[in-house]
């Protein structure tokens, strides 16, 4: 981007900006704007160290964020991003958020360059002092000291939160002498191990296996909150609060308000007393330093600051303040505030303080205030006018500018974009000049660049044009994506984790729940148990050994299941009884699979370079998990075998894009397309898009639907019977008798399961003639794309899009203030909201309360009572911009995209299920802005646990989140029922959804009659002391995991890998962990040679084979494997062989267990052998048949 700055600079009206940048100086900038005042910020911030820019709000610091990511790296870009709401900042507020604002102190604090912005309530905001932010901060070096007590001290007043296991940035843990720190600034988790109190090593880890990525020689932690609170200053700022308690106590004379004070306020001071540290201690940053500060006491001196719209800032200033008071008299009538507590630092006041260069930006020159200003630079700039793609008018102006000796620039997307856009100009007798990085600018010529900015101008002075493909073409340059630092590492904190209270199911005893884990002494030898309880508080013990005989118990919605009784027969006919079901849907598949194999459909032409033409034309940036979904749809159609494929992935992660790619493919190929949509909004929309994006191409796309008048209809009929239209999209009017194609060659399905029975048998018949893609946007578990595979083709869409921010979410009392904010702020950008009111009864009365809120915004609802057509109206109404804001219940079109919507107010959050939540979220955030969700409950309600757990959950579910996979989760349920038919849910829920999944695999294998792997389930019993002690691992959770694992080794290398992780994550391991991983391996081993039973009585083990294990060996192999064992050994042939190791006096468990390793190792290497030779005599009888046949 440099050769744009330096055309610019070049120019005296630039230069003299930067020649007048002294200390204290402080210029105006007038006439200026869009994508020419970026590149005048990015040319003066070139020459800077620091820049700091102040903007009016948040919105705007996104769009500057957005127009300075051409010319300048993202990784050097900060936000301080601070709501603009007061209410909102004092709410609990999304991980996101915190991260970025710490990035950018950090920034601040650092000698790096780069450019902050800071919208106007960020200025505002109260800080700690700058010296106490700093010294908040660990450096911790190898072959250091650390005591262990101390650094944990630290921790927690930097913001961390103790765990028993990392997996979210701002959480740390402690096993023995390691300690795991997820610091906001890094990109990986850091573990820390010592030796006594010295630094034995330092490593990076994945937050989501726990293992270790790389050494590092020292790791800098930064603070996780803003407002910290060092452990020296927390007896002074917990006797501030209590003195200003005590003061506002006093003055009230209401016992009910004194109450009211206390209940608010005692809480906290008793929590500050036992210095352990809270969110809502942010509440009272006024009272936690003695001089609370603001971000402009962070300004390093040979910063320079900028103001983007100087008049704006003002009135967005003084809004601020008027909206602070009114919400300052809220928290007063309610008891909640301290005698004089603050909330922000007056602005104007403090940056009189400011003594740095300073510009203030401002399109006109009124509206200053009383600043002084030492210069002023009026520039004359003018937006670039839009030609939509009209050469004859772009031609004239070009030849104007060139005869008026303008420096004219053109920018593209690409290289490749700028070779086409040269040869459509040459198409217009005009020759444009390709620039390498190396040339400069010329005058009296027309150039181009293969790069872009946000939008064209012209600066009439300077005698300079720049257009862009958005003014000449109406084309959007394709959005890069924007990289999150935060990993969704709660993946790691797998929904299938036990904790005590969950309810379980046990293949023999049926569903209990899971009381704990306990470590029971027999004999002398540890074991662990699982304690599961079933009807009566019957309890039964469950040896860690028998793990895969239990899974959570999991349904949809996460409905609460009857417990067993033990030792009843209720479970045992359950059982059966969906063994049943699940049998026949394998039935089912099964029969799919071999009927689709025989099917034979039409084999469409591969990719040429039109098909390449269209793929060009897509505004965006594909997202890889796209390009893979493209490419699977483009060889299914490549083959001659009709396509059936699923596509799943959330609305707006672009299935359209792979539907309209396979729309063209097909249309190229002579063939007709029927795109079905289960809803007249719905159709409008993808029509909508579809006419956008085939705009450049040949394609006749008509729509079908109750839009259309009698008279259209018939016109289209006719016309698709004749081959004239290409593609049509229409709801289910599309499957009805009188429509017929010339040559159906595709059919797009989008939301099947929400077609009736009728329409669904219809769709089935064309499944067997045409090709057929049908999109989704609700999950299907992994678990069933297995049983699936063959059946059903699948692609799965999980990234989404490029500059998709991660909806800011807050949890909030309910308040009027909020909402006419919130409502005020989203219309003021030109958007829209969703206000979600779940009561039919009382929404109209909702209605009338918003629109006198907020006298200027136009309100609509809708709800499950009206009829399809007057809920499409409205919904069509709103999309159309008729309406503001749209109250609603819960049934928001889940498929409709709504990109303007992106505000989402939810009353009674509290009562709502988390995966209802999670798919309301999604309702906004969908297009490059930044969108805001503001989950409300009652006022002074006293959450349950159950509706406060979800809150919190939520909270944490912005992109990351274990929320986010319980709703996954749950609505992944929905979904496996979707697709088996909804009659199944109710046996999922009745053995829960794993045991369910395990049951379809199961029958779907051995109905395909694969070649069925022979295996023992071992019984060991050696009397050896093999188990995880707590000292090693203190959290039962994890234990279960590591069980689990040591229960599926499956060879050598894993048990390896095992070791190292325990080394890594725990230390080094007891003997006792040594010999459960030797038993583990032995198991896996013997339970391939297929052994029974492995018995140590006294000084003798017995290793007893089955009966086909028997048969398996022969008796020189035996002795082959015994070879080099130095024990002595006795054998005892029959039906089922035992073979007898006779153990040594004094010998160590250890010792033996590794003979018996070796023993059961040697005769693996034989059978694996053996396997391999009968499956190349088999491969080679075939390939005869073959040969022959032929």
């Amino acid at each position: 981007m440099t050769q744009m700055l330096d055309l610019l600079f070049d120019h005296p009206n630039f230069q003299s900006v930067l020649k007048n940048m002294t200390a204290d100086s402080s210029q105006l900038v007038t006439g200026i704007s869009g994508s020419a005042r970026a590149s005048l910020i990015a040319g003066v911030a070139e020459k800077q160290a620091k820049t700091v820019i102040f903007t009016a709000n948040l919105h705007q610091a996104n769009q500057l964020r957005a127009d300075l990511r051409v010319f300048y790296p993202e990784e050097k870009l900060f936000i301080y991003n601070v709501n603009d709401m007061i209410v909102a900042q004092q709410s609990i507020a999304s991980p996101e958020e915190q991260a970025e604002r710490i990035e950018a102190l950090e920034f601040l604090l650092s000698n790096k360059t780069g450019i902050i912005i800071i919208p106007i309530a960020g200025a505002r905001r109260l800080l700690p002092p700058k010296e106490i932010y700093q010294q908040a901060h660990l450096t911790i070096n190898l072959d250091g000291e650390v005591e262990l007590e101390q650094l944990m001290n630290q921790l927690v007043s930097m913001g961390y939160k103790r765990e028993q296991i990392v997996a979210s940035p701002g959480e740390f843990s402690v096993r023995g002498g390691i300690i795991d720190v997820y610091p906001l600034t890094e990109k990986y988790p850091i573990r820390i191990e010592l030796f006594d109190i010295e630094v034995d090593s330092i490593r990076s880890f994945d937050a989501e296996t726990q293992r270790s990525i790389q050494q590092l020689d020292e790791v800098n932690i930064s603070p996780v909150v803003e407002n910290i609170l060092p452990m020296d200053h927390w007896e002074e700022a917990t006797q501030r609060i209590k003195a200003a308690y005590e003061k506002t106590n006093e003055a009230l004379e209401d016992d009910e308000a004194k109450e009211l004070l206390g209940a608010h306020l005692l809480p906290t001071i008793e929590v500050l007393e036992n210095k352990k540290w809270e969110d809502s201690f942010s509440f009272y940053t006024y009272y936690l330093y003695e001089n609370p500060s603001s971000i402009l006491d962070y300004l390093p001196k040979e910063a320079i600051v900028l103001y983007d719209e100087y008049p704006r800032i003002l009135e967005s200033n003084q809004h601020l303040e008027e909206e602070e008071s009114a919400w300052l008299e809220t928290q007063l009538s309610q008891h909640r505030l301290l005698d004089q507590q603050e909330f922000s630092l007056d602005f104007l006041e403090h940056q009189r303080k400011i003594r740095h260069p300073r510009i203030y930006f401002s399109l006109l020159q009124k509206g200053m205030g009383s600043t002084k200003i030492t210069s002023i630079h009026p520039f004359h700039y003018r937006e670039m006018q839009k030609f939509f793609g009209q050469m004859p008018m772009i031609k004239a102006e070009i030849e104007g500018w060139l005869n008026r000796d303008y420096q004219l620039v053109v920018m593209t997307e690409n290289e490749e974009r700028a070779k086409q856009v040269q040869e459509t100009f040459k198409d217009f007798k005009l020759k444009a000049k390709i620039l390498n990085t190396e040339d400069t600018i010329q005058k009296d010529q027309l150039q181009i660049l293969p790069y872009t900015l946000q939008q064209g101008f012209e600066l009439i002075e300077e005698k300079i044009a720049v257009l862009t493909e958005a003014e000449l073409f109406n084309r959007i340059a394709k959005k890069k994506r924007r990289q999150l630092n935060i990993s969704n590492a709660e993946r790691i904190k797998n929904y299938n984790e036990l904790n005590p209270g969950d309810f379980v199911v046990h293949a023999s005893h049926g569903i209990g729940k899971y009381i704990g884990m306990e470590t029971v002494e027999i004999r002398g030898v540890h074991q662990d148990y699982l304690t599961i309880e079933y009807q009566k508080h019957d309890r039964v013990l469950i040896p860690v050994s028998q793990l895969d005989l239990i899974q959570k118990y999991v349904s949809a919605e996460g409905k609460e299941p009857r417990i067993h009784k033990l030792g009843g027969t209720t479970w045992a006919k359950t059982k059966t009884r969906v063994q049943k079901q699940v049998e026949d849907i394998a039935d089912e598949l099964i029969e799919l699979y071999a009927e689709r194999e025989s099917r034979k459909g039409f084999a469409f032409s591969k990719n040429d370079s039109y098909y390449r033409e269209f793929e060009e034309a897509f505004p965006y940036t594909e997202t890889p998990d796209q390009l893979r979904s493209i490419q699977e749809v483009n060889k299914d159609m490549e083959n001659v075998k009709p396509m059936d494929r699923l596509l799943i992935g959330d609305v707006g992660y672009g299935k359209t894009e792979v539907a309209m790619r396979a729309a063209f493919k097909a249309v190229q190929d002579g063939k007709q397309v029927a795109f079905l949509v289960p809803t007249t909004v719905l159709a409008q929309q993808h029509y909508e898009s579809f006419i956008e994006r085939f705009v450049d191409f040949p394609v006749k796309i008509e729509m079908l639907s109750r839009f259309r008048t009698k008279k259209q209809m018939d016109q289209i009929t006719s016309s698709l019977r004749k081959g004239q239209i290409d593609i049509v999209i229409g709801t289910h009017r599309l499957l009805s008798k009188d429509i017929q194609f010339q040559d159906l060659g595709l059919l797009v399905v989008d939301e099947e399961q929400r077609f009736g029975v009728k329409h669904k048998e219809r769709v089935k018949q064309l499944k067997n003639e045409v090709d057929v893609l049908t999109l989704t946007a609700t999950p299907i578990p992994r678990t069933l794309h297995m049983s699936l595979v063959g059946a059903r083709d699948l692609s799965v869409i999980e990234t989404p899009p490029a500059n998709r921010y991660p909806v800011q979410t807050y949890v909030l009392e309910m308040n009027g203030l909020v909402i006419r904010e919130a409502i005020e702020r989203e219309m003021a950008r030109g958007g829209q909201v969703f206000f979600l009111h779940n009561r039919v009864s009382t929404i109209e009365k909702r209605v009338q309360d918003i629109e006198e809120l907020v006298p200027g915004a136009r309100v609509g609802f809708i709800h499950g009572r009206l009829s399809e057509t007057q809920l499409e109206n409205v919904l069509y109404d709103f999309l159309q911009g008729d309406y503001d804001v749209l109250v609603t219940t819960t049934i928001i079109e889940t498929g409709v995209d709504m990109p303007n919507v992106n505000t989402l107010l939810v009353e009674d959050a509290d009562r709502m299920g988390l995966s209802q939540l999670y798919q309301l979220r999604g309702r906004v955030g969908r297009s490059n802005r930044v969108a805001y969700a503001y989950f409300m409950y009652e006022q002074n309600k006293l959450l349950t646990e159950e509706s406060g757990k979800r809150l919190q959950a939520i909270k944490d579910f912005t992109e990351l989140g274990s929320g986010f996979k319980i709703a996954m989760r749950d609505l992944s349920i929905r979904g496996a029922g979707n697709l088996l038919g909804q009659q199944q849910s109710g046996f999922i829920d009745s053995v829960g959804f794993d045991l369910y999944s395990q049951m379809l695999q199961e029958a779907v294998a051995r109905k395909q009659g694969g070649p069925e792997v022979e295996k023992t389930v071992v019984e060991i019993d050696v009397d050896v002391d093999a188990y995880i002690p707590d000292n090693y691992v203190n959290d039962q959770r994890q234990k279960i995991e590591l069980y689990k694992r040591i229960r599926s080794l499956s060879d050598e290398e894993e048990y390896v890998e095992l070791q190292d992780e325990f080394i890594d994550r725990f230390g080094d391991f007891p003997q006792e962990v040594d010999d459960l991983l030797v038993i583990g391996l032995i198991k896996y081993y013997s339970e391939t040679i297929l052994v029974e039973t492995i018995t140590r009585k006294r000084s003798e083990v017995h290793v007893t084979f089955s009966e086909q294990g028997t048969k398996n060996i022969p008796m020189q192999e035996l002795f082959r494997a015994l070879d080099g064992i130095p024990l002595k050994v006795d054998m005892k042939p029959g039906k089922q062989l035992t073979v007898e190791f006779y153990l040594k006096p004094g010998m160590e468990n250890y010792e033996w267990l590794q003979h018996i390793l070796n023993f059961v190792r040697n005769l693996y290497t034989f059978v694996e052998k053996q396997k391999e030779e009968q499956d190349a005599e088999t491969e080679d009888v075939e390939a005869e048949v073959d040969a022959k046949s032929e």
